[in-house]
């Protein structure tokens, strides 16, 4: 998966105050450290002015180390998947 030794939470980028890392077609969202994190799955990616960016991308809350996740949908675009994952997070990490 991700290998996240030696990296201090200052140096991730962060979406509404939790860390976000990409790595190839993956990214994960959410602390590791709480019981609760987001995995999305880039499928398909577009160009906007120039730039290559995210299209289509299934999003899944996952618990621990549980294989099965929790939740899961397919959003269009990146903010979309963001936004709805910060909901989950919000709601599942009290």
């Amino acid at each position: 998966m991700f290998e996240l030794q030696g990296i201090d939470n200052e140096e991730f980028l962060t979406y509404k105050g939790r860390p976000l890392v990409r790595k190839d077609e993956e990214i994960i969202y959410g602390d590791l450290n709480r019981k609760h994190h987001v995995k999305m799955m880039i499928m398909t990616e577009k160009e906007v002015s120039g730039f290559t960016v995210p299209d289509i991308i299934v999003v899944q809350l996952f618990e621990d180390s549980n294989i099965m996740p929790l939740r899961q949908f397919k959003a269009k675009g990146l903010y979309d998947a963001l936004d709805t994952a910060a909901v989950w997070l919000d709601g599942f990490n009290k």
